[in-house]
């Protein structure tokens, strides 16, 4: 079964990802703001991480920055998920290490095809 970590500080869009990540057999591990999820990352070694970007403590381009430098969780890929929908949005998150894009509100069918993308390239 394949852990998936989520970063996401909006509970309801946790929520929300987290019952249709579990319905689709993944094992989920959540995380309410950077700093949680790069302890998560670290201590559980997930196979994709869903990153928000705009996280309370540590953002999510900071905390993928952290990530990537972090030779115990530099090979995980990471997925951003946030509302910041402008090119220049997506050039950042993949500047700070992100390996994939994608906007709110979820498009789950997308995302899910993401996220199984990233899975097969363990």
């Amino acid at each position: 079964m394949k852990k998936i970590l989520v970063v996401e500080d909006n509970e309801m869009n946790r929520d929300m990802l987290c019952r249709r990540l579990v319905r689709k057999g993944y094992s989920v591990l959540i995380a309410a703001d950077g700093v949680q999820g790069l302890s998560v990352a670290k201590a559980e070694a997930p196979d994709v991480i869903i990153m928000d970007l705009s996280l309370p403590r540590v953002d999510g381009w900071e905390a993928c920055r952290r990530l990537k430098a972090d030779q115990s969780t530099s090979d995980i890929p990471v997925i951003a998920l946030t509302a910041h929908a402008m090119s220049t949005d997506r050039e950042k998150a993949l500047a700070a290490g992100c390996d994939d894009f994608d906007t709110k509100p979820v498009d789950f069918v997308r995302l899910l095809d993401k996220i199984e993308r990233a899975c097969a390239g363990d």
